[in-house]
């Protein structure tokens, strides 16, 4: 019965190691993914072959067994088909939040029943000591990031405070008593619950200050966590799989926390301690009136695609906003029937979550080798036609490069600007997430097309139609 628990366990790391691999590229993650799922069915298959082989395990130990796999696979499959795809980040964050949820609730149950922090070694209680840390601040976190995302809570004033820092510092050190005091003496379940509530209120208090244009930090850094809690619960209750799988999901999410802090030109330090981007815009450089917009119509843009040979498409999370994805990929399409070269300019950050503009067009079928990144497409722009700009807003600002007093200063971002041509899509002049005007739609060579993103481009391809584009 152990060989075979092992063997499966070996396959399912193996598994899961492939798939994490393979969501590195945008061609093989839908595959990959469904790997990562194979992987953890297979583990919970090792879990039960493990208890097959144990005495004591009632029969209504298995009848919950039961009912809580069935009632999760459903509510994941229910979810997965239902979410649209402006609700993915919150989606995600929820995901990490039930990760680190369960990481507490197994550390919580090796310790209590029945109470084993008196017997237990310094491993075991060094183990459910980070889970229950870990774990805590993962689930509230999570939570606090899903409820932003979604519109549900918003930054309170004296959280962008000073002040703020000195509550999260006393729910650390609260925190690290409690630590010390289960580890010194392994006695004491209040002990237990001080380390409980104390990393709970301190996941809120570190992620509410946090601004929308850190959300793809905040995530990553969150499904980090997750793994982090995740390996720690192996330990717990001695599941190699566990703290294998745990060790490369938390690799993983620091990895991509890494790069999506290059993305931003942002420490780590800063998106957690900083507070909201937009915040620092309002002492920092970059404002100021607009004095050279020029607007035109569907009809105009049309005329221009239509004598173009290249454009370049860039998305942003007001593409996703308007669920027009799906109405760019018939644009697009018309647009390569006519014999013009289309790309996708991808920035690390756009949207609200890492990758978050590949899922949205992947989901559309757009072929993959069309989605170009960031230091890709930069040196492209100057050979660009048109540049279709459509719900981007701060990864487009030519302010990171041409503004010192820019709180945008320093952040890579697309050089749209370069192109003979710049349509922008949006609803209004509104900023993007930093607060600040964008100088590109100052430009001589920036054009604005107001309206919603999934009209504009239903408008443009009928347009597109009339004057023949794509028609053999």
């Amino acid at each position: 019965m152990d060989f075979l628990k092992y063997a499966i366990e070996l396959v399912a790391v193996l598994l899961l190691a492939l798939g994490i691999k393979g969501l590195s590229k945008v061609r093989s993650a839908r595959s990959a993914n469904q790997l990562a799922a194979v992987a953890m069915a297979l583990a919970v298959l090792g879990l039960l072959i493990n208890y097959l082989g144990t005495s004591g395990i009632s029969a209504a130990a298995w009848t919950w067994i039961i009912i809580g796999t069935v009632i999760g696979g459903v509510l994941g499959a229910i979810t997965a088909q239902r979410v649209p795809m402006t609700s993915m980040p919150e989606t995600v964050a929820l995901f990490n939040g039930c990760g680190g949820m369960s990481s507490l609730l197994v550390a919580l149950a090796a310790a209590f029943f029945p109470l084993q922090l008196e017997a237990a070694g310094l491993v075991a209680v060094v183990s459910i000591v980070i889970s229950v840390f870990v774990g805590a601040i993962t689930f509230t976190g999570s939570i606090v990031a899903m409820a932003k995302l979604q519109g549900w809570l918003s930054t309170p004033a004296w959280m962008q405070s000073k002040s703020r820092h000195v509550v999260n510092i006393a729910l650390a050190v609260a925190s690290l008593v409690a630590a010390i005091k289960l580890i010194t003496d392994g006695n004491g379940t209040q002990g237990l619950w001080l380390l409980v509530v104390a990393s709970g209120l301190l996941g809120i208090g570190v992620t509410l200050p946090i601004g929308g244009a850190d959300m793809p930090v905040v995530i990553s850094l969150l499904n980090s966590y997750s793994g982090v809690a995740a390996a720690a619960a192996g330990f717990v209750v001695g599941s190699q799989l566990l703290i294998v799988a745990g060790a490369m999901v938390g690799a993983a999410g620091l990895i991509l926390t890494q790069v999506m802090c290059n993305g931003m030109n942002r420490s780590l330090v800063s998106v957690l301690f900083g507070g909201a981007l937009g915040a620092s815009a309002a002492s920092g450089g970059g404002g100021g009136e607009y004095t050279n917009i020029t607007s035109c119509s569907v009809e105009e843009c049309a005329l221009t695609l239509e004598a173009a040979e290249r454009v370049v498409i860039v998305p942003g999370y007001g593409l996703a906003v308007a669920q027009a994805q799906h109405t760019l990929r018939e644009v697009t399409r018309s647009l390569e029937a006519a014999g013009i070269q289309v790309d996708y300019a991808i920035h690390p950050v756009a949207g609200r979550m890492p990758g978050h503009m590949n899922v949205l067009l992947a989901e559309a079928d757009v072929p993959y080798e069309q989605l170009k990144e960031m230091d890709v497409i930069n040196p492209e722009f100057p050979a660009t036609d048109v540049v279709l700009v459509l719900g981007a807003n701060d990864v487009v600002n030519p302010q990171a490069k041409n503004d010192p007093s820019s709180p945008l200063y320093g952040m890579p971002v697309l050089d749209v600007q370069q192109a003979r041509t710049v349509f922008v899509v949006k609803r209004g002049m509104s900023a993007g997430y930093s607060g600040i005007k964008n100088d590109l739609f100052d430009l001589a060579n920036t054009s604005m097309v107001f309206g919603d993103a999934k009209k504009v481009l239903g408008d443009l391809l009928g347009e597109l139609k009339e004057l023949g584009v794509g028609k053999k």
